[in-house]
């Protein structure tokens, strides 16, 4: 566990509340759509804060983000 995560009460696994606008759902749901299979907005909305990271160089284990997208 990092030192950010032991600090902020953060359990291994843990759940938040977002509030998104219609629209935001909207554009979430009309990307999940064009993907093959199914992917739910909780996997789409982790995965997409998986890249968000990566792109500002904060890394995550591999198997937190994936557990995170099959909650």
């Amino acid at each position: 566990m990092s030192h950010a995560t032991e600090n902020s009460g953060v359990r291994a696994m843990d759940r938040i509340n977002l509030r998104l606008s219609a629209e935001t759902f909207g554009a979430i749901d009309d990307a999940r759509a064009k993907r093959a299979g199914r992917v739910s907005r909780n996997t789409w909305i982790a995965e997409a804060i998986e890249e968000k990271l990566a792109r500002e160089v904060v890394s995550l284990p591999e198997d937190a983000v994936r557990s995170a997208a099959n909650a």
